[in-house]
């Protein structure tokens, strides 16, 4: 009797143990850029619909973040609006990590304002100075009497960064910049406030904002295609080493055509040719 019972709790811990293998085989946990967040949460949809066995955590945070669980493992996928940086990489070689890049999507990084406002193009060197905090009202570029209200993105995000490549080239920020989050509540902020100017991924773009040209060049998937748009970028993922199994499959679907239409229908800009 005790044999038998002996018997059936290991069977019964073997079934436990293989379908516990099973499970974390078709689970995958992604994590980071709140850009490529509307992308990710349609793709996994759409994904999760196909394929019923497989369970995909997506959660945002930031780009920052999302490299930050690539390097400590706490994620099969890291979302992020900008490249992985050298010593992000040597420091998860460190841990017996390796980041492995792919590109997902193109992007424009777009300048937006209340649509109430009368400005609709601005420089470079213009946004530099709002930012900087050197010019403080509209009128200084055309606008109304009005004092400007710069609103930025966390220096965790990815978006951040491509701002500070693009536009900021390493000088500071003002302190009397609203810092958010995430990209959502960026446009949210943008909406509401009339003297508010912000950044965001051509993805966020709403009829509650107003996109301004950079440079006398409208943001568009053609202009950010050609890179005639002069803040234009790439969306990637990051994985731990050649992805394999149900993760090298998500990744091959996002890079698909089906994957690539998502793309497109979120209001990103595709990899590929849709026609």
């Amino acid at each position: 009797m005790f044999k038998m019972f002996k018997k059936s709790v290991c069977a019964a811990a073997a079934f436990l143990l293989m379908a516990s293998v099973s499970f974390a085989a078709d689970s995958i946990v992604i994590k980071g850029s709140t850009t490529v967040l509307p992308i990710m949460q349609a793709a996994v949809e759409a994904y999760m619909k196909a394929n019923p066995g497989v369970q995909i955590s997506v959660s945002g945070g930031g780009s920052g973040e999302g490299i930050k669980a690539i390097i400590d493992k706490t994620t099969d996928i890291a979302m992020s609006s900008r490249e992985i940086k050298k010593e992000e990489i040597e420091l998860a070689k460190t841990r017996g990590g390796n980041p492995v890049e792919h590109v997902i999507a193109h992007d424009a990084l777009i300048p937006i304002v209340h649509p109430r406002n009368k400005v609709s193009n601005l420089t470079i060197d213009q946004l530099s100075q709002i930012y900087q905090g050197n010019i403080t009202n509209w009128k200084e570029v055309g606008g109304e009497d009005l004092r400007i209200v710069a609103i930025s993105r966390d220096s965790s995000s990815g978006t951040f960064e491509s701002w500070d490549h693009f536009v900021m080239k390493k000088t500071k920020v003002t302190p009397r910049a609203q810092m958010l989050a995430s990209s959502g509540a960026v446009t949210t902020a943008v909406a509401k406030n009339r003297y508010a100017i912000a950044y965001v991924g051509i993805g966020y773009l709403n009829k509650n904002v107003k996109a301004l040209s950079v440079n006398g060049v409208k943001g568009t998937a053609e202009t950010a295609l050609s890179k005639e748009y002069p803040l234009s970028r790439e969306l990637y993922v990051y994985t731990n080493g050649e992805p394999v199994g149900e993760i090298a499959k998500f990744i091959a679907f996002l890079k698909s055509k089906e994957g690539q239409k998502i793309v497109g229908k979120v209001g990103y800009v595709p990899m590929i040719s849709l026609k």
